[in-house]
């Protein structure tokens, strides 16, 4: 399976936003972004003009980058949302919202989404006291995350709990860092999730 393997700090540079896929490096002055807030690249600090069409990719690309999905992944999720009930933009993030992946790194088992998928694919992950291994797994309303007993002891998982509690977590989850779980009360809600993403133009992107 394809992957990407080079930089992620130059994903954020090219966007131009921090996309936290660095963990706790994002939160210090050694973050790409504060150090070379424009794009890599030889003509990185050229001017730049954007079409139409080349916003919507832009905005596509870094939803993508921050989810760390392919495009093909990305695509069925918005095919997903387009089918279902309800404004499609808005569907399509909380299905990626849903993701296992995205779950473990909200609830603060894990400092990045990259770190809460190798947690999941190592078998350190169950959801209502079942092994799950599947990243892309959705979760809903009522599941229980939890870090198994034979994982909890992992310096990493111990480090990005104690970092969690400073940010906090969201209030559609309910993490118990004692007993290594959580609980997801609800689905979030558009105006919860605060990353600067205008869905509506993903949405214009795939429907021509």
């Amino acid at each position: 399976m394809a992957r990407y393997v080079d930089s992620v700090c130059r994903q954020c540079r090219r966007e131009g936003l921090k996309l936290f896929l660095k963990g706790e490096r994002c939160y210090t002055d050694k973050c790409a972004i504060e150090r070379r807030n424009y794009p890599p690249g030889q003509h990185g600090q050229g001017r730049q003009k954007f079409s139409e069409y080349a916003l919507q990719l832009r905005e596509k690309q870094k939803v993508k980058r921050m989810y760390g999905l392919l495009e093909g992944q990305f695509r069925r999720y918005f095919q997903m949302a387009a089918r279902s009930r309800g404004v499609t933009g808005e569907i399509l993030l909380q299905f990626l919202e849903r993701r296992l992946d995205n779950m473990v790194y909200r609830m603060g088992f894990a400092t990045s989404r990259a770190e809460a998928r190798q947690l999941v694919r190592h078998g350190h992950i169950a959801v209502n006291g079942r092994k799950v291994d599947v990243p892309s797994a959705l979760l809903s309303v009522g599941d229980v995350v939890s870090i198994r007993e034979k994982s909890r002891k992992i310096v990493r998982v111990q480090e990005a709990l104690a970092q969690a509690v400073h940010r906090g977590s969201p209030d559609w989850l309910e993490v118990t860092a004692e007993t290594f779980t959580a609980k997801v009360k609800m689905l979030p809600q558009r105006q919860e999730l605060t990353m600067p993403i205008n869905e509506q133009l993903i949405v214009e992107l795939y429907s021509k």
